[in-house]
């Protein structure tokens, strides 16, 4: 995609800071980061989101994911991470090539997620359950 400024990245086009890199993912720190170590992981391929991505390069990314975790682990005792990826602009994805974005996290770090719940839906769990169930 020429407009999409992941795909430039991934062509060298536009300057990153790459964490990580095989033949199918590129990892790189964020430019506008929420903590110090703040990567964005990508397919090389495009692809706009979760419902897109084919499972061959979703299982890279996981890959590369994991692989990244344990290295900011061992390597800088960064024990608690948070991923996040959004899918469409309802879920305020800003940008349309799928990613993760790696988050390492610390007591008092200012970042924090906050979600309304709602309990009363548990009473409906099974009629949404047969929403979803395959029937074989």
């Amino acid at each position: 995609m020429e407009d999409c400024i992941f795909c430039k990245i991934v062509a060298g086009k536009i300057k990153s800071w790459v964490a990580f890199e095989n033949d199918h993912v590129l990892a790189f720190f964020d430019v506008n980061p929420v903590c110090k170590y703040h990567t964005v992981i990508i397919p090389k391929t495009h692809h706009i989101n979760i419902f897109d991505i084919p499972d061959q390069d979703l299982e890279a990314m996981t890959k590369a994911t994991k692989h990244l975790a344990v290295l900011y682990k061992e390597k800088l005792g960064i024990a608690n991470i948070q991923l996040v990826s959004s899918s469409g602009v309802e879920a305020q994805q800003d940008v349309f090539h799928f990613h993760f974005h790696l988050i390492p996290r610390h007591e008092g770090d200012g970042q924090n997620l906050v979600w309304e719940t709602h309990p009363e839906w548990v009473k409906e769990f099974d009629r949404f359950l047969m929403n979803v169930k395959q029937t074989h």
